[in-house]
């Protein structure tokens, strides 16, 4: 797991699972969102500064694939690493894994770009310094 750029321990909540006793599919988009942001957090980008002053960081794409479920209680992290896509994109590599077995549940490559004031792709001078 020392591979990841920051990881993000967190538990599965009961509200969480669906009826089958598993953690619901789009929960799992929640767990990965929030361990974005507390990275960004941790490297002194303030995502809600950046909104405040016009610029947005949004997702474009998420794929994920679900390898195994969750279940109430588990205790799990998130890891994740951080690329350049592209000029204007950049792109977050996260995996939740089950921390009683090391196993992974689901990996996700998720997308995002900056929008500037105007409403067009621009990535923030903080944000590029990371990237770099």
């Amino acid at each position: 797991m020392s591979d990841y750029a920051f990881t993000l321990e967190m538990d599965v909540r009961d509200y969480e699972c669906d009826i089958q006793g598993i953690v619901n599919n789009a929960v799992y988009q929640n767990y990965l969102e929030h361990a974005r942001h507390e990275y960004l957090k941790q490297v002194g980008i303030n995502f809600a500064e950046l909104a405040r002053n016009g610029i947005n960081l949004v997702v474009v794409r998420a794929e994920l694939d679900y390898k195994l479920p969750l279940m109430s209680g588990d205790r799990f992290i998130v890891g994740l690493t951080m690329q350049r896509e592209s000029r204007i994109k950049f792109a977050f590599h996260q995996d939740i894994i089950r921390l009683t077995d090391d196993k992974i549940m689901v990996k996700g490559k998720i997308i995002g770009t900056a929008l500037n004031p105007k409403g067009r792709p621009a990535i923030p001078a903080e944000l590029d310094k990371l990237l770099s």
